[in-house]
């Protein structure tokens, strides 16, 4: 397929490393001229110098007979404008734009074919809280991902011993939830994949992975682990705007699948954004002004009796390491983005 990613940031970059290995056409734009260059140096692919939502720039980009246009640049305008000079030029079929701002995801038809013209919007930050909710709502789960609009969900469990289905073969999980349509499509054992048909054998510490109907999930997960004490209190390094969005969830209610509110504080390094977060969360939101790698304040604050630990700064190496002390202090399960 001939695709033009517009963006050879970080997204952009990974988007089109996936890509490229797929042996797609494909062609980035950039206004960098130095991330267009680089980008090439490492891919096969055409770089081009200039702004995407220039009817100019997707002509010479191709735009007359692509097929799919994905814009991830770090400007929600630059991605909307180019997904309409696609759709009302060149009529691309497939167009998607990643938009961050929370105020745009409230106008779907702003932003899609009828305002727009996006085919697809992804929204980032909801996405990736989406994901975090769902982790709240199956502590068991080392991964639970939805597809085809929530129906149906693809989840990796840890097979513990004592599982209805564990040291059983596959062909089992038939006769044991006969009203729950699902199927093992793959299965890990000591980090090394395991060729899966109805007599392979799961045994305990495999990692299992279901695709299953999203209304199911719990049936098949009962099948091959017990159940873990809910998620009730939730500690979170970094108040960004997945920091924001996934503490008001947590503390309302909303978004999660079980009746539950979750006792939240919040770490955040900067004074001004810890004072917008307190006025942006529900009162029984704790916000606490420090960072999430002080080892006296995850003490002080009680990180060794909190159910989750989730670290969402933008510092990856930060998020790692405040997992881990948290970790070894005692949080029960941590997450780092």
């Amino acid at each position: 397929m001939k695709i033009i990613i517009v963006g050879a940031g970080r997204v952009g970059s990974s988007v089109a490393e996936a890509l490229v290995s797929e042996a797609n056409d494909i062609t980035v734009i950039d206004t960098d001229g130095g991330r267009v260059a680089e980008l090439q140096s490492r891919f096969d692919l055409r770089g081009l110098i200039g702004n995407a939502a220039l009817p100019s720039t997707l002509q010479a980009a191709g735009a007359g007979d692509a097929d799919i246009l994905i814009a991830v640049t770090a400007s929600d305008e630059t991605n909307l404008v180019a997904c309409k000079v696609a759709a009302d030029l060149y009529n691309i079929p497939t167009r998607i734009a990643r938009v961050r701002n929370t105020e745009l995801q409230q106008h779907p038809n702003l932003t899609g074919e009828g305002g727009f013209g996006a085919t697809h919007v992804i929204f980032p930050e909801q996405t990736v809280t989406d994901y975090l909710l769902k982790l709240v709502d199956f502590p068991e789960a080392l991964q639970v991902l939805e597809f085809a609009d929530g129906r149906a969900s693809l989840i990796a469990v840890r097979a513990f011993a004592g599982g209805p289905l564990v040291s059983q073969p596959i062909k089992e999980l038939r006769r044991h939830i006969p009203k729950v349509d699902t199927r093992v499509v793959a299965l890990f054992r000591d980090d090394a994949s395991v060729r899966v048909d109805g007599d392979t054998m799961i045994l305990p510490g495999d990692e299992v992975f279901c695709l299953v109907a999203s209304r199911d999930v719990r049936a098949v997960m009962n099948e091959l682990r017990r159940m873990d004490k809910p998620v009730r209190t939730v500690m979170i390094a970094g108040g960004g705007n997945i920091g924001l969005r996934f503490a008001r969830a947590l503390a309302t209610g909303d978004g999660l699948d079980v009746a539950q509110r979750c006792s939240v504080k919040i770490i955040e390094t900067n004074k001004r954004r810890a004072e917008f977060l307190a006025r942006e969360t529900p009162a029984d939101v704790l916000v606490l002004l420090g960072d999430g790698t002080d080892e006296d304040l995850l003490m002080q604050e009680g990180v060794a009796e909190v159910d989750l630990f989730v670290a969402l700064t933008n510092d990856d190496e930060n998020n790692i390491m405040s997992s881990l002390l948290a970790k070894r202090i005692g949080a029960r399960r941590v997450i780092a983005l």
